[in-house]
Formats: C-alpha cells, sequence, structure tokens
C-alpha cells in the first residue's frame, strides 16, 4: 500500500508547486503625488464627493432614456435583492430621494468603490451603522454605475 502512496503523493507535491501562485498579489506604493491627494487636504477638497476615481459627473437634462433602462436592468438583477425603491430599508437603505440628497458623484463612487467607501467615508460609514450590513462590491463598470446612477435620478421624480 505504501509502494502506491508513494508515487502518488510525489506526483501531487510535483504538480503543485510547479502551478502558478494566483494568490500573490502586486501592491503598488503610492508616489509622492498619491500620497499629497490622499492626504487630509484631498479628504476636505469635497466630502460629499466620496472616495474613487469619480470625480465629476456631468448630468443630462432630460434623462439620457437608454440610460435609464440599462439602469433598470441592473437594479432588477444586482440591486434589487438589497434596495426597495421607496424610502423603507430592506438589507440596504431605500432609494428614494437618494439622488436628491447625495452628489451624483458619491452615488458612483459608492457603487464603484464600496469597499474604501464604507471604511473611510462619514457619510458611508453612517449607512453601515444603520443597516448593520455591507454593501457586497458588484463589480460593475463605470458606464453601469453611471447607468444606476440614471435609474435612480428617474426613480427620484426627474424627467
Amino acid at each position: 500500500m505504501k509502494k502506491i502512496l508513494l508515487p502518488i503523493a510525489v506526483a501531487a507535491i510535483s504538480l503543485f508547486s510547479c502551478a502558478p501562485d494566483k494568490s500573490k498579489v502586486v501592491e503598488e506604493l503610492p508616489t509622492h503625488q498619491d500620497a499629497k491627494e490622499s492626504g487630509p487636504e484631498a479628504n476636505q477638497a469635497d466630502v460629499t464627493k466620496g472616495i474613487g476615481a469619480i470625480k465629476e459627473v456631468k448630468l443630462t437634462h432630460p434623462l439620457d432614456q437608454e440610460r435609464v433602462t440599462r439602469g433598470t436592468a441592473i437594479y432588477e438583477m444586482k440591486c434589487q435583492a438589497c434596495h426597495k425603491l421607496d424610502d423603507q430599508r430592506l438589507v440596504g437603505p431605500g432609494w428614494k430621494d437618494v439622488t436628491k440628497r447625495r452628489q451624483p458623484e458619491w452615488i458612483m463612487n459608492m457603487i464603484l468603490n464600496v469597499d474604501v467607501m464604507l471604511d473611510k467615508d462619514e457619510e458611508a460609514q453612517k449607512l453601515l451603522e444603520l443597516c448593520l450590513t455591507r454593501m457586497p462590491n458588484q463589480n460593475v463598470s463605470i458606464g453601469d454605475a453611471r447607468d444606476i446612477l440614471e435609474f435612480m435620478r428617474k426613480n427620484d421624480g426627474e424627467k
């Protein structure tokens, strides 16, 4: 029995030791410029926009109906299980009037950069305290987040 198991064990060890290590994480250290931008001055620059890549959103008037349609589909697929369209909390907060309370940049940064927002943004931390559940990262693109924002605007009565 030992004679059979030994070659199998050796083969298994060989295979696993040659496999590429996909769990390695490459950590990029911030440059001097990044440190300046992420310091306390940057956070005080405009805390209403949240933390993330979205610095400016140009809203259209009237609403872009194609974006609303796409945003509706994304909401139904990824958001509806946790967020109602009225002011009632489900797992996460209801979406009614969210576009009247928050800047579009903040909303998109919350959708796209949820982990950092929940860790560092005061308003997002208040929502976490209220809901007691971390919003999962839904891995949406910037375009999808913009479509969700347009759907939220429609939900809030914009035309």
